[in-house]
């Protein structure tokens, strides 16, 4: 198993809020694990309301909004993973930076995700697998990230890495976590008994 933990950087704004946001990610079997912990003032987070039939929306990252970006190394087709505290969610695949051959990802039928809410803590945890999207064995490339409004109207972007003048999160500069599954001995070549 593949295994990396995360902090997250507010990109600069004149007010950041008080918190932070933590996690780790795992690559095992060709499914990601990955959890989120946003801990601090979280009183002061703007959350959308609990979706009734939570399902597939769009523009999810116009409120707080939890998401990653996930590519093949060295290749130029990604994915847009969007989860909101309001239960809903989307996934979107691009061929190239930002919209070009940007569509829902069909073979993605299912996103689900646990939120919880507890004193001084806002957690997500959501298990992806990847078969339907990739082959497994393959050098991952991640962007970890957020949108967090808060209670005074300010929205703030959260990643590994802000690489540019202005927040962007489909930077591929700004996708600096990789996994690989890691290929058992006996399963190497040259590997005689």
């Amino acid at each position: 198993m593949s295994e990396e933990s995360f902090s997250l950087i507010c990109f600069p704004a004149t007010h950041t809020p008080d918190f932070s946001i933590t996690g780790h990610i795992s690559l095992q079997k060709n499914i990601v694990h990955l959890h989120y912990s946003l801990t601090g003032s979280i009183e002061d987070i703007l959350l959308p309301p609990a979706s009734v039939h939570p399902g597939r929306k769009d523009d999810l990252w116009k409120s707080t909004c939890f998401e990653f970006f996930l590519a093949i190394k060295g290749q130029p087709r990604y994915w847009e993973f969007n989860m909101s505290p309001s239960g809903d969610w989307n996934v979107y695949r691009m061929d190239e930076y930002r919209r070009i051959g940007f569509r829902e990802e069909t073979s993605i039928q299912l996103l689900p995700f646990e939120i919880k809410k507890e004193a001084g803590e806002l957690s997500l945890g959501v298990q992806i697998d990847l078969n339907p999207l990739l082959q497994p064995n393959q050098f991952l490339d991640f962007g970890i990230t957020a949108v967090v409004q808060t209670l005074d109207g300010a929205e703030t972007f959260w990643a590994l890495a802000h690489p540019a003048p202005v927040a962007d999160f489909h930077l591929r500069e700004s996708f600096i976590l990789e996994l690989a599954e890691e290929v058992p001995l006996s399963s190497q070549s040259g590997q005689g008994g």
